[in-house]
C-alpha cells in the first residue's frame, strides 16, 4: 500500500523565475502542530504538507522539518532541534499595519506572548513562541515613521 501523496499548492511554491528569494528554514518537532500554528494562528497558507512542510506567510515562508544526521550536502553537520530558554540568536520578526489587533487575534487563536505590545518610542512590540520556543518578535513602526529610533541600551528607555 502506497502513502497518499501531500498536499502542493504549485503556484505559492518559494520558486523565483530570477535572482533569489529568501525563506526561513526551522527545525520542529512536531511538523503537523507547527504546521497548525503558523497557518491557522498567524493566518498562512500551507504550501507543502510535509518533507519539508512549507507555509507561506505573506510575502515569505517558513520551512519546516525535523532534524537529522548529516547528509551528503551537508556532511559532519546534524540538524538538531531547538532548545528554547532563556537566549536566543536569531528569531522571526513580523512587521505588522495593527499591532494591538493581532495581538488580540493570535493570543484569541492560542499564541503565548511573553508580555502584551511595549511602546517602546520608535516601535511598538511584543514577542510570542511557537510550539518548539522558537521567539517571533511582532512589531509595528510607530516613532522611527517620523524619525525617533530606538534607544541604544536598555537601560536608556523608560520605566
Amino acid at each position: 500500500m502506497t502513502e497518499p501523496t501531500p498536499y502542493i499548492d504549485y503556484a505559492n511554491l518559494p520558486n523565483p523565475t530570477e535572482g533569489f528569494l529568501a525563506t526561513l528554514f526551522i527545525t520542529v518537532r512536531k511538523v503537523a502542530k507547527s504546521r497548525d500554528f503558523y497557518s491557522r494562528v498567524l493566518g498562512g497558507t500551507v504550501v507543502l504538507e510535509e518533507n519539508p512542510c512549507i507555509v507561506k506567510l505573506s510575502n515569505s515562508w517558513i520551512i519546516m522539518n525535523p532534524g537529522g544526521p548529516p547528509t551528503p550536502d551537508k556532511p559532519g553537520i546534524t540538524v538538531a532541534d531547538y532548545e528554547p530558554g532563556d537566549t536566543t540568536s536569531i528569531f522571526l520578526n513580523l512587521r505588522v499595519a495593527d499591532i494591538q489587533a493581532c495581538y488580540e487575534e493570535w493570543k484569541a487563536k492560542g499564541a503565548e506572548f511573553v508580555t502584551p505590545p511595549i511602546d517602546r518610542g520608535a516601535e511598538t512590540r511584543c514577542y510570542m513562541r511557537d510550539p518548539d520556543g522558537y521567539l517571533i518578535e511582532v512589531g509595528q513602526s510607530t516613532g522611527l515613521l517620523h524619525g525617533h529610533l530606538a534607544a541604544k541600551r536598555p537601560e536608556d528607555l523608560p520605566g
